[in-house]
């Protein structure tokens, strides 16, 4: 329980993860509504905020400064990392997905463009948090 409701981050974090994923779970279970655009930007932006907390929460930022100047320890996960790649992957599925938005011209396109970002951030979910309790089992 630590690992998700440790301090106030990890609280956060956790919390927003689980409304991220309801608000997908929701999308893909009420798919005859027609606001797709809105959808995808709800989820991009919202999905940023969580990428922030989870990047916060594991010491993102001092894998970034280790590698670049050594004056600090790194974080959970190493820049070159699995799950970090497997995160790089998602937010490339994401970005396309954010510009493919607004060019599709059917409510069709969106609501498929919806899906490869919502495929991308729960890539990005689930590799990461498996990998945390992989690594706390250790």
């Amino acid at each position: 329980m630590k690992l998700y409701f440790g301090n106030s981050v990890t609280t956060a974090t956790t919390l927003m993860i689980v409304a991220l994923l309801g608000f997908v779970a929701y999308a893909a279970l009420n798919r005859d509504s027609r606001h797709w655009g809105i959808k995808s930007l709800i989820l991009l932006v919202f999905g940023l905020v969580v990428c922030c907390f989870a990047a916060a929460r594991d010491g993102f930022d001092k894998s970034v400064q280790n590698v670049i100047d050594g004056s600090c320890d790194p974080g959970i996960f190493g820049l070159s990392d699995i799950p970090t790649v497997i995160g790089y992957i998602g937010a490339l599925l994401i970005v396309v997905a954010a510009i493919a938005t607004p060019i599709a011209k059917t409510q069709t396109a969106r609501e498929v463009w919806f899906f490869v970002m919502a495929g991308g951030a729960v890539m990005k979910i689930l590799t990461v948090e498996i990998s945390r309790i992989i690594i706390r089992l250790r």
